[in-house]
């Protein structure tokens, strides 16, 4: 993953309304939830949803898939694990330094 792509996932995670969707996602797994659903849980209006929504979207954090009248958001759980393993993939190699 580039410092760039990181960057700008961790700009759009870094609401909390957008964090809780995340979370909400993550915890639902692969069968995602509903727009509805998400609606419900956070308790905020639809306009303010779509807007986060959205964010997370042109991120590529997450998916949209219509399934019959619902519209199910799904969590891009490979770019997920990219990010963190981004994070954390140069963890401790400089512990022996002395600052």
């Amino acid at each position: 993953m580039k410092l760039e792509t990181a960057a700008l996932i961790l700009s759009k995670i870094g609401n909390p309304t957008r964090l809780n969707i995340v979370r909400l996602l993550v915890r639902a797994g692969e069968p995602g939830l509903s727009v509805g659903a998400i609606q419900k849980k956070l308790n905020i209006p639809g306009s303010t949803l779509t807007h986060h929504i959205a964010h997370l979207k042109n991120a590529g954090l997450i998916r949209q898939e219509r399934q019959q009248a619902s519209l199910i958001c799904k969590m891009e759980f490979e770019l997920l694990n990219h990010l963190v393993a981004y994070l954390t993939e140069e963890c401790c190699i400089d512990e022996d330094v002395v600052a």
